[in-house]
């Protein structure tokens, strides 16, 4: 009997011990110092580094010179800290990429230029709020110019061929008068004018000497971050699985010359839908092609097998 009751009190006394240490170990004190030791282990942001060497379209950048170099590393800061936009850019440039190369070379234009249909739309059929349209961000008065058909029911600043090769005729026309192509990228910013201008009025013929406007100022930057970034992802925290890209479409071309009523049915004799028509040819911006200049115009149609999807036209004929 004695015994057991000297067990009970021992056993009280060893509770009583064991929950004194448990309520010191989850003091505010403690558990705010163990937070904090928690958050410096795993939370940690890393400035993003710069090459020592950096070129855009062959021409160096001057990062000896400290206006350059913390210019460039504010845009390095913007963009790659910009994790979801970054991802949508790396993803979207495996589809687009290789339809903007070749045009590109073609054309001798440098292949950096691709970097600045990323800073300007992202790779997306984008409309700035100045009505900027496009992958390339045509201004509709613009796009006539350089050759582009723009009407109520096609806009060629959607289809990615044909506005690839009007920026290049441009960016061709702008190195012919300014002789650099990091001024030319500026160009396309501001204007082949507006940079004339303020090259004689500053009587500087570098961009990286020029005083522009704020944005002008920062948009050779912004490309050259953005090559950074896009040449070598992995650097910069950015890892991508082969299937994370968005895959290339294989497509064959329709050439139309003539008047098409509806382009809903038109597409079920093609063998898809009115929703892959405009996938592929954003620059339809009607549901029928009226087409009085009598223009040819290709059409693309994925192969198929390419995508599946239900034709509820067919079935609702077919119950008929």
């Amino acid at each position: 009997m004695i015994k057991n009751i000297a067990l009970f009190f021992l056993t009280v006394i060893l509770s009583i011990a064991v929950y004194s240490l448990f309520i010191n170990s989850i003091t505010p004190d403690n558990s705010e110092k163990q937070y904090e030791a928690e958050v410096l282990k795993k939370f940690a942001v890393f400035s993003p580094s710069i090459p020592d060497n950096v070129n855009f379209a062959g021409e160096r950048l001057p990062l000896e010179n400290f206006d350059v170099k913390e210019s460039l590393d504010n845009e390095m800061l913007a963009n790659a800290f910009w994790h979801s936009q970054m991802m949508r850019f790396l993803k979207r440039s495996h589809r687009y990429f290789p339809i903007i190369d070749p045009i590109l070379k073609k054309n001798n234009i440098p292949d950096d230029f691709k970097y600045l249909a990323v800073a300007e739309s992202g790779l997306a059929n984008v409309v700035s709020p100045a009505k900027a349209t496009g992958v390339w961000q045509f201004m509709s008065k613009t796009g006539k110019e350089y050759g582009l058909v723009i009407n109520k029911e096609v806009d060629e600043r959607y289809q990615l061929e044909k506005s690839t090769q009007a920026a290049c005729d441009y960016l061709n026309e702008a190195y012919h008068k300014l002789g650099s192509w990091t001024l030319v990228a500026a160009s396309y910013n501001m204007g082949m004018s507006g940079v004339s201008r303020q090259m004689g009025k500053q009587k500087v013929d570098s961009y990286y000497d020029l005083l522009l406007n704020s944005e002008t100022s920062r948009y050779v930057y912004r490309i050259v971050a953005i090559k950074i970034i896009m040449q070598n992802p992995t650097n910069y925290g950015f890892h991508l699985r082969s299937t994370d890209l968005y895959p290339q479409i294989p497509t064959h071309t329709i050439s139309c010359d003539t008047t098409i009523n509806d382009f809903v049915e038109w597409s079920f004799n093609q063998g898809i839908n009115y929703k892959l028509l405009k996938l592929l040819n954003p620059w339809l911006r009607k549901p029928y092609l009226n087409n009085i200049e009598k223009n040819t115009y290709q059409i693309k149609i994925p192969e198929k097998g390419f995508r599946k999807f239900e034709n509820s036209k067919i079935k609702e004929e077919s119950k008929e």
